[in-house]
This record gives structure tokens, C-alpha cells and sequence, in this order.
């Protein structure tokens, strides 16, 4: 049964929260689309063309099983951000750069804490402003961290073991880093000068637009199980870091953008948008863009890891505590936008694949042999944060996530507004006095970014999540309300 919508793209509805999109749909496409939302939720999608870009992304060669769309889709640049892709090497897989994204990992980091809500409902101001201050963030922002040339290749190799390394950490972060806090095979070679330019003052720097650091407190417990593997109770309070590659992974990506166009001619590909330039996997073009996303990869790794340290010491001056006797320890780090080379089921045989997370989250389920340890049991923590004004959450994988998403959730609450709408439509004194009524403070390098990131801008985090657990790609373990946050 095909159902028209708005956008005259015909979707079958498989269950209250997939829906499918059939390859009859358009000429070209070489597997069908898979959406996981609700109604309510389809009806925002509905909104821009995102839906358009899940069709297009099926038209590349080597894709297997579905183009797919987490609950937070919406419109981006070549994959829509929430779109999911993974392509068989073997088969003439391709990489594509509008994939990954222009903020390479771009990821969330999780951190809990001993304190509770009591412990810090009277120093929420203080220790929000400090953060703001010791923190640099802002467009172009650069860090007390400084790196020299030399240095800057070797965070491009080693990642967050470069901050360990330097004191910025402990090897227990990188344990609960997704891939230990580096991709091995990066090549600095493949980053331009440019890009390396860009990124020589940024190492520790929060960044602009939805990168954050919030502290929150756990409002609700859903998995009493995976609560205890995780030390995690009602009340308690937990950080959370978001922030990405900066201006380097931004550089990679337009520079890979603009001269893959050539590969599509070079290896005869055939695709609907140019933002989807790709290449072979096997290919030289293919290899070099891989080794350049990874080193943008590593070294947003490495920049969560000094944010880490420095938003560790700034909990230590307020409390008067080592961080350590305060319980801050990581619970994980995740990465967005990336595109990795891992093993899947397709057809019953285990594949070598590429698989493109695009505003989404890994997320493998009990068992998996990339976990730590301790989490092996309950699957690999996935954290979707909210927006500024709602909750955010604090899932774990799960085998149906292995069968359907190649290990995939959502990475957040997916934007209903542009940047340039809500400056129109939002007053940030209204905005202010709304987040303050709530409990809520918040500081931010500018008035724009303030309402840029107001959560009338975004979907309703608790619908999103809601259909991700409801789908069984991603299992609830607690909820977080923000009890303040500084935002670049």
C-alpha cells in the first residue's frame, strides 16, 4: 500500500515507525529507501527535500540493502544529515565526501559525575560562566592549546592519544573512545596546506553554531540493568561535550568535494547530484579522501579530549576537588559524519563495507568485538542530545541495529528551521528569559548563535528517540535535562 504525501514521493508503510521508499520509484536507484519516523515526525520531514536526497543516495554504485534515514533527517549537503550508506568494496563500492559531511566527526562525548543535583543547584551560574570563560569557542576561536607543525601531524595519526599523551587524559578515555580515539591508515599527506593552516590554533576549541557543553542531570531511569553496568542514578549529574574537526575537517571535505566531480567522468558514475561526487573505494581518488577524512577524524578526537581536560579543570576550580575524586569519567564518545570500513551481513555473507554515517551514530549491540569490555553486555552506549531547551538521552545499540542499520541510530533532534529563519522569527532576550524560566542558563558567543540554536528550531527530542527505541535500533537507558550550557 503506497501512500501520497506532500513532495509526491510515494511511501509504503511497513510499520508505525519505517517506511519505504521502492526502487520503481525513480530510474536509476539501486536499492530502496527506508525511513524510520512516525507520522508526526514525516510530516516535518516533509518539510524540505530530504527525501529527495535519500532517493539520489541509492543511485551509488556498490550500495547495499537501503538508503537510509534516521528520525532526524533533514536537508543537507550530497546525503541528507541523518542519512545512513554503505557500499560493498568488492562490488565497485564508492566513497563520497557529501557522505561524511564538512564537520568530519563531528561527535558527543558523555561524562558523568559523583555530584548530584543538590551539590550543584547554587554554583550552575558560576560554573557555566567559567566554562565560558576558560573554554574558547566562537567562529575562528583559537585554544591555549597550541600545537606546532610537527605536532599538528602527529595529532592527525594519533588522535586523543596525542592529548593522553600530553597529559589531557588518562588511557581509560580512550578505552571508552570510539576506536580508541583514532582511525588507524590516516595519511597526513592527503590534507592540504590549507587545511592544515586551518586547523594549527583550533586543537581544544569548541567551535560555533550546535557545538556545546552542557551540564545536566538524569531525570529519568528506563534501564535498571544497563543504569548499574554504568553507574548511573536519578539526580546525578553528567556533562556532555559536542564539537567536531573545525576548520581542517571542513577544508578536507570542500577540497575532496570539489575534485572528486573529475572521478565521476574518470570511473563513469552516474549520479543525480553533483554533491554526491564519489569514487571507487579501490581507487586512488578513494584512498586518498579516506586518508584525509581520517586524519580530520582523529583530530576532532583529539579536540574532545582536550575540551575534556579543560572542562575537568574547570569543575575542579569550582568544587575545589580533583576530578577525579569528583567521578568525572567518561562514559563514551561517538562520532558523526565518518565513514568507516567494517564488516556486515549482506545476504547471509559477511561483506567488507563502507558505511557513511551522516549525522548519525554507531551504534553496535551487545557482544561486538570493537566494544570495551565492560559494555559488551549491553551493547555500545549511543548518546542523542537535544537541544538546549529539552532533554537528551542516553541509549545503547542493539543486534537490530546490526540487521538493519549496519550498527546505526540517530545523533540528535534534527533541525526544523534554518539558521537564517530563526534569526528572523526568535528575539534572543524572549529566548533568554524562557531558558532562565526553566532553570536553564545558557551563554553563547553571540546573539545570533543564541537564537540559531533555540529549541523552537528543532524537532521535539523525546519524539525522535522515542522512535528510534520504538524501532529497536537503539534501547533508552536515562534521560538528561540541561541545567545549563555555553554554545559557540
Amino acid at each position: 500500500m503506497y501512500e501520497k504525501m506532500t513532495g509526491n514521493i510515494p511511501l509504503e508503510k511497513i510499520d508505525d515507525y519505517r517506511w519505504c521508499i521502492p526502487r520503481s520509484y525513480k530510474p536509476g536507484m539501486r536499492v530502496p529507501g527506508l525511513i524510520y519516523a512516525d507520522e508526526k515526525l514525516l510530516k516535518d520531514i516533509y518539510q524540505d527535500k530530504a527525501l529527495e536526497q535519500v532517493v539520489n543516495v541509492a543511485h551509488l554504485p556498490g550500495i547495499v540493502n537501503n538508503s537510509l534515514a534516521m528520525p532526524d533527517i533533514h536537508w543537507g549537503y550530497g546525503f541528507p544529515i541523518g542519512g545512513v550508506a554503505a557500499t560493498d568494496i568488492d562490488e565497485g563500492g564508492v566513497i563520497s565526501p557529501g557522505g561524511v559531511g564538512f564537520d568530519i566527526n563531528c561527535g558527543v562525548r558523555l561524562l558523568k559525575t559523583n555530584l548530584e543535583y543538590d551539590d550543584v543547584k547554587g554554583k550552575i551560574k558560576d560554573l557555566i560562566y567559567r566554562l565560558f570563560s576558560d573554554v574558547p569557542s566562537g567562529v575562528g576561536s583559537e585554544g591555549d592549546i597550541s600545537v606546532s607543525p610537527k605536532e599538528e601531524k602527529e595529532i592527525l595519526l594519533k588522535g586523543a592519544r596525542w592529548a593522553v599523551e600530553k597529559g589531557f587524559g588518562t588511557n581509560d578515555d580512550l578505552e571508552c573512545t570510539e576506536e580508541n580515539g583514532a582511525m588507524s591508515g590516516a595519511d597526513p599527506q592527503a590534507v592540504s596546506q590549507r587545511a592544515l593552516q586551518r586547523g594549527k590554533t583550533q586543537s581544544g576549541t569548541l567551535g560555533s553554531g550546535n557545538h556545546f557543553i552542557e551540564v545536566q542531570v538524569i531525570d529519568q531511569l528506563y534501564d535498571r540493568e544497563a543504569c548499574d553496568t554504568l553507574g548511573l542514578n536519578l539526580g546525578q549529574v553528567m556533562v556532555e561535550i559536542h564539537s567536531g574537526s573545525r576548520g581542517l575537517g571542513y577544508q578536507v571535505c570542500e577540497d575532496y568535494s570539489r575534485s572528486m566531480i573529475g572521478s565521476l567522468t574518470k570511473y563513469n558514475i552516474n549520479v543525480p547530484d553533483r554533491q554526491l561526487a564519489c569514487a571507487p573505494l579501490t581507487s586512488s581518488e578513494g584512498k586518498a579522501y579516506l586518508s584525509a577524512m581520517k586524519c580530520a577524524a582523529n583530530y576532532a578526537w583529539c579536540n574532545r579530549q582536550c575540551l575534556m581536560y579543560l572542562t575537568r579543570q574547570v569543575f575542579e576550580k569550582v568544587f575545589g576537588s580533583s576530578w577525579q575524586k569528583l567521578g568525572m569519567f567518561l562514559i563514551y564518545d561517538v562520532a558523526h559524519n565518518i565513514a568507516k570500513i567494517e564488516q556486515h551481513k549482506v545476504n547471509g555473507k559477511q561483506k567488507n563495507l563502507c558505511v557513511h554515517r551522516k549525522g548519525a551514530t554507531r551504534a553496535f549491540g551487545p557482544g561486538h568485538q570493537a566494544l570495551p569490555e565492560k559494555y559488551k553486555k549491553i551493547g555500545q552506549p549511543v548518546i542523542i542530545p537535544g537541544d538546549m531547551g529539552r532533554n537528551s538521552y542516553l541509549l545503547v545499540g542493539t543486534e537490530k541495529a546490526m540487521q538493519e542499520t549496519f550498527g546505526s541510530a540517530c545523533h540528535g533532534a534534527g533541525r526544523l528551521k534554518s539558521r537564517t529563519a530563526a534569526i528572523r522569527s526568535i528575539r534572543p532576550d524572549m529566548l533568554l528569559k524562557e531558558l532562565e524560566s526553566k532553570g536553564i542558563i545558557v551563554k553563547a558567543s553571540g546573539r545570533n548563535t543564541l537564537v540559531e540554536e533555540a529549541p523552537a528550531v528543532y524537532k521535539d527530542i523525546n519524539d525522535v528517540v522515542g522512535v528510534v527505541h520504538n524501532a529497536g535500533i537503539s534501547k533508552r537507558v536515562c534521560r538528561m535535562r540541561p541545567l545549563g550550557v555555553i554554545k559557540g
